[in-house]
């Protein structure tokens, strides 16, 4: 059984209280990982959510982490809360809370709506195109929700998204760059849709209010994903004035699978080295 698929079925065989703790046993790399379902009135739709804690989290204490959101979280949660967890050993990363956005499915017919949740419009695919949807239910319900039941740092807000997930941290980065203080995106999938990403679709914030933008791309991606991953970072670094700090680069020998991890880690790194706090 898939580490997903244990999770899944911890979750389904068990009515599970909001906030439960659903480590498994012999799993350690999880750490404190709490469940709750929440039900998007703005989108009649339901998000399953993992909350990851750092070690000793005291919700009685004056203490407030960094929090990083991460799209495709039913899938990349495992394998990222576990990677965070080792660099902590090393002191690669700082202590984070890290809340995984899940569908609970991989398969469309079972609720997963990430190719409509993540997408700017697309002239090629009608059921692109949710993106300004999804992200007001994530500054109107989600984040409040996380920020009020956690000791979670409203001004040190990350997202981190992969593929078309990546695509959303760029649309979310042009169109409210300040709703999140740090963005990662990773091999972002901007092939369907690519001028809606040339533009600039918001004011450039305040400079006390700027955010950072992290974008890598894998040497190996495929190339109808490389290639306008490639001419983006091309159009937003020739430019004098952004809306946000950038770090753009080349993942090598990463493909488009590859990546997360390492985009993961290099975006980590370079938010709180180029942030005194």
């Amino acid at each position: 059984m898939t580490l997903l698929a244990a999770l899944i079925a911890l979750f389904t065989a068990a009515a599970i209280s909001p906030g439960q703790n659903v480590g498994i046993d012999g799993l350690q790399g999880l750490g404190d990982t709490r469940h709750h379902v929440v039900a998007a009135e703005s989108l009649d739709k339901r998000y399953e959510l993992l909350v990851g804690l750092p070690e000793g989290y005291d919700s009685s204490a004056d203490t407030e982490y960094p929090t990083i959101y991460i799209l495709d979280g039913g899938e990349l949660y495992p394998l990222l809360r576990s990677y965070h967890r080792y660099l902590r050993l090393g002191g690669e990363a700082p202590e984070m809370i890290l809340v995984a956005i899940s569908y609970g499915s991989s398969d469309y017919e079972n609720g997963n709506d990430r190719s409509h949740d993540y997408t700017a419009p697309s002239d090629e695919r009608e059921y692109w195109g949710g993106a300004e949807e999804f992200q007001d239910f994530l500054g109107s319900e989600l984040l409040p929700f996380i920020e009020s039941t956690y000791r979670s740092r409203s001004d040190r807000r990350i997202i981190f998204g992969q593929s078309i997930g990546g695509q959303f941290i760029l649309y979310t980065a042009l169109t409210q760059p300040t709703l999140f203080w740090g963005h990662i995106a990773s091999n972002p999938a901007l092939h369907r849709n690519l001028p809606f990403f040339l533009r600039l679709h918001a004011e450039t914030p305040p400079a006390d209010r700027g955010s950072h933008l992290y974008v890598g791309s894998g040497s190996e991606d495929d190339p109808r994903f490389r290639e306008p991953a490639m001419e983006w970072i091309s159009h937003w670094t020739g430019l004098k004035e952004k809306p946000w700090r950038l770090r753009a680069e080349t993942l090598d020998g990463h493909s488009h699978f590859s990546a997360p991890p390492a985009s993961f880690r290099r975006g980590i790194l370079w938010l709180f080295a180029d942030s005194a706090t």
